[in-house]
C-alpha cells in the first residue's frame, strides 16, 4: 500500500472520530460550498446531489427535489419515439405544517441552499416567521447506491405544534401506481413503511421506492404516526409535535427508489433497504457517506488561486464524481443524472470529454464506464453489420440495449461514426493508465479489434494516401454528409494504430492491413498548410474544435507550429453559441504552448458565460437554459489537468509535460492521480 492511501485512512480514522470538527474545517474556506442565497423560483436552475445511480435535483420549494433521475433505467414515454432516461418516484420531498398552516415560498423568510460539495449534501434552511427556523439537508447516500436521507432541524422561537409529512410522488410517466403502508413492531423497533410501486410508460420495468422516518438513536422515541392517501400518485406519513420556545427537534427521514432494471424483485428490495438503512440509523449513514465522498475527494484538484477558480475546479469534479460510480456497467448521459436532457443517452461526450478526467482521477470508475461498452459489443457489431460493415459500430447514442437510439429523423444517428473510434481509444488509455494486461485482454482487446475492423472496412481505398472515409459528421455537426472529416480520419488512424499496439502487448500478431490502412488515410490542409476540417470546408463559423482535437488529445498533429497555425485559424471561427468544450480543448492547446495568458482567457470562457442561476451550474451554450452540461465538466477539467496540470497519458502511464500557469494562480496540486495516486505540483 502507497504512502498516499496510508495518508488518507489516517485521515479517515480522524474524521470518524470529530466528524463534525473535520466538516467544518473542510467546508467554511469557500471552496467547498456553493450557496444560493437570492433566490428566484421563476429564474432557477437545481443543483443535483447524486451517487452515481440516482440523482435529486433540486427545487426552489422549501422541503422539495424537482426530479429523481434512475441511472441504467430507460423506457419510452413520447420523447422523440426512442428510449428515455427514467424519472423514479419522488420520494424524499415533505411538507411541514406549523400551527395548522402549511409552508410554503409565501410564509417563509430568508430562504438559502447551500451545496457541500465535500459531503455531498445540500442543506436547505429559512424561517417561518416568528416561530420557527428549519434546516433541511438531502444527499443521495454514497455507499448505498439506491439510497438518500434528509436530515430535518426545527428549532422554535416560541411555544409551537409541527406536523412534517414524509411524502412519495408519482411522476406523470408512472403507471398502474399502488400505495402501501406497513408497521414492523418489534421488542426493540417500532418501523413504519410507507411505499409506492408502479409500471414505467410501457410497463417494461417495475420501479419501487420506499421511506421511512428515523427518530432518535433509541426505540421508543417515535411519535405517533398517521398514514395518508391522498390519491394513486401521492400519499404520506406525518406525525404532531409540540415544541417549547428555545426547543430544538431533529429527526430524518431515508428511502429507496429502484427498479427491475437493476434487481428482480423491485417491491421487495426497496422495502429491505428501507428498513436496512433504518435501523443503520443517521449516524452511521453519515459516516459512512462522508468516508466514501472522503476517498473520492482524496483524488483532488488544490489551487491556490482566486477563491471563485478553486470552487469552479471542485464544482466540475463534483458533478463527475456524482454522475458516475465504480463497479458498474453504466456509463455518462451530456446531462449526467441532472434531468431529462439528451434522454440520458451516451454519446461520444462520455469517453473524449467526461472519461479522460476520470481516468486520470478515478480509474476504478473509468472502468466502469467501459464496462459499459464491453457490455453492448456485441449490440455494435450487429450495427456494423446492419451497414454492410466489419467490426463493431456502436451508435451515437446509446442506452442498455446497445441500439441506435438517435431520433430518426437527426441524421447524427449513422453518420457520426468518429464514436466507435472514440470507445476504443479510451479503451486503450485505460490500459496505458493501468498496465491491467488482464483486463486489456478480457476486455480492452476485444473493444479495440473490433473498431480496427470497422475502421478497415469502412475506408473507400482510392489508391495510396486516399483511403478516403467519406458521407460523415464529424465533431463540428453543423457540417453534414461532408467527406474526410479531420476529427473522424485522425480518429480513425489512432484506433487502428492502437489496435496494433494492444495486439503486440498481448503477444499476438496484428492485423498488418491496419497500419497500412492507418497511414493511408489523408489528412487534408489548405494551401497555407493549415488543416482542413473536411473536403469542403470553407471557413465558416464551427460549433467547436474538431481540427484542433488533432493535437489534443488524439496527437495526430504533434509540430508546434502546426499546432499554433491551426488553433489560430479556428479560435476566430467558434461559434458563440457553440457548446462549451471547445475553449476547453483550445485552452489545452494554449497552455501546452507556453502561453497561459490566452490559455486562462479560453478557461474562463469554457465554463463562466455557461453558469446558470442561483447555483452556477453549467449549460450547454452561454447562456442555455438546459443544465447540468457534464459534458462541459469534463472538457474544462481537462483544460485544468491536461492543460494547466501539464497531465499526459503515455506509454510510461501519466506523466507531466512542462507548463506555465496563469497569473492568477500562485500553485496547483494534483493528488491522487493514475493508478499509483501520484502527486503532481506546478508552480
Amino acid at each position: 500500500m502507497n504512502k498516499i492511501r496510508i495518508a488518507v485512512r489516517l485521515l479517515l480514522a480522524v474524521f470518524f472520530v470529530f466528524p463534525s470538527t473535520f466538516l467544518s474545517a473542510q467546508t467554511n474556506n469557500g471552496i467547498w460550498t456553493i450557496v444560493a442565497d437570492n433566490i428566484d423560483p421563476a429564474n432557477y436552475y437545481g443543483i443535483t446531489v447524486a451517487n452515481g445511480m440516482i440523482g435529486l435535483v433540486s427545487s426552489p420549494e422549501p422541503m422539495k427535489v424537482k426530479d429523481v433521475v434512475l441511472n441504467g433505467a430507460y423506457d419510452n414515454y413520447q420523447r422523440g419515439r426512442v428510449s428515455n432516461i427514467l424519472k423514479g418516484f419522488n420520494f424524499v420531498n415533505m411538507d411541514l405544517d406549523v400551527d395548522g398552516r402549511r409552508v410554503s415560498r409565501s410564509n417563509i423568510s430568508d430562504y438559502r441552499q447551500t451545496l457541500d460539495m465535500r459531503g455531498a449534501q445540500l442543506t436547505t434552511t429559512f424561517n417561518v416567521g416568528d416561530k420557527i427556523s428549519v434546516s433541511h439537508s438531502v444527499m443521495a447516500l454514497r455507499h448505498l447506491p439506491y439510497c438518500a436521507l434528509s436530515i430535518v432541524e426545527i428549532s422554535a422561537k416560541k411555544d409551537v405544534t409541527i406536523t412534517p409529512m414524509s411524502v412519495i410522488e408519482a411522476p406523470d410517466i408512472l403507471q398502474d401506481v399502488r400505495n402501501y403502508y406497513a408497521q414492523i413492531d418489534r421488542p426493540h423497533v417500532l418501523l413504519s413503511l410507507l411505499t409506492s410501486v408502479g409500471k414505467s410508460p410501457t410497463g417494461k420495468y417495475t420501479v419501487a421506492a420506499s421511506t421511512s422516518f428515523i427518530f432518535g438513536e433509541k426505540h421508543g422515541e417515535e411519535p405517533a404516526l398517521i398514514h395518508e392517501d391522498w390519491d394513486y400518485n401521492r400519499h404520506l406519513l406525518k406525525f404532531n409535535k409540540k415544541l417549547k420556545a428555545g426547543e430544538t427537534y431533529r429527526f430524518a427521514v431515508v428511502g429507496t427508489v429502484i427498479s427491475s432494471a437493476h434487481t428482480v424483485d423491485a417491491h421487495n428490495e426497496a422495502e429491505r433497504l428501507t428498513i436496512y438503512a433504518t435501523l443503520e440509523r443517521t449516524e452511521r449513514l453519515l459516516k459512512r457517506h462522508r468516508a466514501e465522498w472522503d476517498k473520492l475527494w482524496a483524488s483532488d484538484i488544490a489551487i491556490d488561486g482566486p477563491v471563485e477558480d478553486a470552487r469552479a475546479v471542485h464544482s466540475a469534479m463534483y458533478h463527475l464524481y456524482s454522475f458516475a460510480r465504480e463497479g458498474t456497467a453504466f456509463s455518462l448521459s451530456p446531462m449526467g443524472l441532472s434531468g431529462l436532457g439528451y434522454n440520458g443517452h451516451v454519446f461520444w461526450d462520455t469517453e473524449l470529454w467526461m472519461y479522460p478526467p476520470l481516468l486520470v482521477l478515478h480509474p476504478e470508475i473509468a472502468r466502469s464506464l467501459l464496462e459499459f461498452r464491453y457490455q453492448l459489443l456485441d449490440a455494435a457489431k450487429q450495427n456494423a453489420f446492419s451497414h454492410g460493415y466489419k467490426g463493431a459500430m456502436y451508435p451515437w447514442e446509446s442506452t442498455t440495449t446497445g441500439q441506435e437510439e438517435t431520433p430518426v429523423w437527426a441524421l447524427t444517428g449513422p453518420f457520426q461514426q468518429h464514436i466507435t473510434g472514440c470507445v476504443g481509444w479510451a479503451a486503450w488509455q485505460y490500459y496505458l493508465v493501468t498496465k491491467d494486461k488482464e483486463w486489456l485482454r478480457t476486455r480492452g482487446w476485444p473493444i479495440l479489434e473490433a473498431a480496427a475492423q470497422f475502421w478497415a472496412s469502412r475506408v473507400e481505398r482510392n489508391g495510396p494516401g486516399h483511403y478516403d472515409i467519406n458521407n460523415v459528421i464529424g465533431a463540428n455537426e453543423w457540417q453534414e454528409n461532408i467527406d474526410n472529416n479531420a476529427f473522424t480520419n485522425g480518429m480513425a488512424k489512432t484506433v487502428l494504430a492502437y489496435a496494433t499496439d494492444a495486439a503486440k502487448e498481448l503477444g499476438m500478431n496484428p492485423d498488418p492491413d491496419w497500419m497500412h490502412v492507418a497511414e493511408n488515410i489523408p489528412i487534408l490542409k489548405f494551401p497555407d498548410g493549415t488543416t482542413r476540417e473536411n473536403a469542403t470546408y470553407d471557413g465558416v463559423t464551427i460549433k467547436q474544435a474538431d481540427v484542433n482535437l488533432l493535437a489534443y488529445p488524439l496527437k495526430v498533429v504533434s509540430d508546434p507550429t502546426q499546432v499554433k497555425k491551426d488553433l489560430d485559424y479556428y479560435e476566430p471561427r467558434m461559434a458563440k453559441d457553440g457548446p462549451a468544450m471547445g475553449n476547453a480543448i483550445l485552452s489545452v492547446l494554449a497552455a501546452r504552448s507556453g502561453d497561459a495568458s490566452r490559455a486562462y482567457d479560453l478557461w474562463v470562457k469554457s465554463y463562466k458565460p455557461n453558469e446558470v442561476p442561483p447555483f452556477g451550474v453549467l449549460a450547454e451554450t452561454a447562456g442555455g437554459t438546459n443544465p447540468y452540461f457534464a459534458t462541459g465538466a469534463g472538457g474544462f477539467l481537462q483544460a485544468t489537468l491536461m492543460g494547466f496540470g501539464g497531465l499526459d497519458i503515455t506509454k510510461d502511464g501519466v506523466v507531466q509535460l512542462k507548463t506555465r500557469l496563469p497569473g492568477p494562480w500562485k500553485s496547483m496540486t494534483l493528488t491522487g492521480i493514475g493508478a499509483a495516486d501520484k502527486t503532481f505540483i506546478v508552480r
